[in-house]
């Protein structure tokens, strides 16, 4: 290490519209070289941090800002964005911000040309990110069709290629699966190796215990514990769990020879079924009209003649990054209109539109689902009869009862989350669907959405949740259910000793 390559110093922040400042007379000194890890629960100024360091404060996100923050010799304050581009690359929580291309190879691309950079220089830089990244099969796919996933991936590919000296990654897992988390592990062990300064701001610890330098534990805008990484790798699940970080170790729940009971359809005497369901992204009409397809047909995006799910249950699907996961919960509650499956329960069968009578998803980017102007407006216009009480029970069970009257997209990428699936169950509906409904959560709040998922199923409804997470799995999931390429793997029973 040498000399401290970013300092903040007695820094204090108001996000301008908020009542209450977020960071609190904040110093902080990162050496050149260093790879610091930033956790703490949802909203205690991780994201903050981030921010000051790429400019993004106060040259986009305006406040009361108080303090000094220098990083590479450059006063933030005093220098713009542009300048900041070839020193500090950021990776923020939802990789669709970032985005300036529709395809993969032009946004790995487009930060190198951005800055003038020869044609030859370019292409191999290129092909040098995507070896090391081990993203081959994502080359000329347009990103609109990316998993969240592996926008994820392009994100990380798109910022390396412009080998800056500061490398921020802002929840950079949390929609990964282990694979490509592995692979986004090896990316870091090689920045690191490359003399990057790397800062992370992440819940999931477990792939970074032993690979930082130092950690900072973030408590309501200031630091309150700081370990070395070896003194935080050797820390006890007792230590870790009181302070209500995620574990530093995980299950092999999601490796694909996970060892759970099989479950045989005729096992299941009362479940909900679905029939037909076949989907193609390819859009070829005589594939979506053809009344019987073969199980092993290529063209298909999702291929299940016949799935039968045990009902008031909690189900994880898992299966790997852009395998079909979020294409097979999107034709089930109905939102892809050119697949026309059938889901039979109760002795009764919805078609088409019909399933959307009996489907609520939580989707992915909630972005795309958030709708009115108060957190209490979104959660009341999922409601048949508007009840304020029972509106003001869900927010208060969810932690975000004092938000209430907020707008949501004035909230954090784990508020909104939390606000999307208080309309969940507000919605009742008896099939209710999440797609990774944990991704940026802390452990806490990843406890209480767990809880909240194991109530709907004691409630009556059945409850998909397509799932990068085995800690939520082991929390509340009875079965998982494993999608390969569109296909069912298998369901199994989660078995917990």
């Amino acid at each position: 290490m040498s000399e401290n390559f970013i300092k903040i110093k007695h820094v204090h922040f108001k996000y301008k519209g908020s009542e209450k400042g977020l960071l609190d007379d904040l110093s902080l000194t990162i050496p050149k070289g260093e790879t610091l890890l930033l956790t703490g629960a949802s909203g205690s100024g991780k994201t903050t941090i981030i921010r000051l360091i790429n400019g993004l404060i106060p040259h986009y996100y305006q406040g009361d800002l108080e303090g000094s923050i220098s990083v590479a010799g450059y006063d933030i304050v005093k220098t713009e964005l542009y300048e900041l581009a070839g020193v500090v690359g950021t990776v923020f929580q939802n990789p669709r911000s970032q985005f300036f291309s529709v395809d993969t190879d032009g946004e790995i691309v487009f930060g190198p040309e951005n800055i003038g950079m020869e044609t030859g220089k370019i292409k191999e830089r290129k092909q040098d990110i995507v070896s090391e990244m081990h993203i081959e099969k994502l080359m000329g796919r347009s990103l609109f069709e990316l998993s969240g996933g592996e926008k994820q991936s392009i994100a990380c590919a798109s910022v390396a290629a412009l080998l800056p000296e500061i490398i921020l990654l802002d929840e950079p897992s949390s929609n990964l699966d282990q694979g490509a988390i592995g692979n986004l592990r090896e990316v870091i062990k090689r920045w690191k190796a490359q003399g990057k300064t790397i800062i992370i701001s992440e819940h999931r610890l477990w792939y970074l215990k032993d690979l930082v330098d130092r950690v900072i534990y973030m408590e309501t805008g200031k630091i309150r514990h700081e370990w070395s990484g070896w003194e935080f790798a050797a820390m006890d699940s007792e230590k870790v769990r009181s302070l209500q970080m995620r574990p530093l170790k995980v299950s092999d729940i999601l490796a694909s020879d996970f060892a759970g009971s099989d479950i045989q359809t005729q096992e299941i005497s009362d479940g909900v079924v679905l029939k037909d369901f076949y989907f193609s992204y390819n859009r070829k009409p005589y594939l979506i009209r053809k009344k019987k397809f073969q199980q092993n047909d290529e063209g298909l995006s999702l291929c299940i003649p016949k799935l039968t799910l045990p009902k008031n249950t909690v189900i994880g699907v898992i299966g790997h990054n852009g395998t079909g996961k979020s294409t097979f919960l999107k034709c089930v509650c109905g939102l892809e209109k050119d697949c026309h499956g059938i889901i039979e329960t109760d002795g009764k069968e919805y078609k088409g539109k019909e399933r959307l009578k009996i489907c609520y998803m939580v989707m992915q980017d909630v972005n795309h689902q958030l709708f009115t102007d108060s957190v209490q407006g979104e959660v009341l216009l999922s409601m048949e009869e508007e009840d304020k009480e029972r509106c003001d029970q869900i927010l208060q069970s969810l932690g975000i009862l004092e938000f209430k009257e907020k707008h949501p997209m004035a909230l954090s990428g784990g508020q909104k989350q939390r606000v999307a699936i208080a309309s969940a169950i507000a919605a009742d509906a008896k099939l209710m669907l999440f797609d990774e409904p944990t991704s940026g959560l802390d452990f806490c709040h990843m406890e209480k959405v767990g809880g909240l998922l194991k109530s709907l199923a004691d409630a009556g409804n059945t409850v998909l949740v397509a799932t990068h997470d085995p800690e939520l799995i082991e929390l509340c999931c009875d079965y998982v259910l494993c999608i390969e390429n569109g296909r069912v793997g298998y369901l199994r029973v989660v078995e917990r000793s």
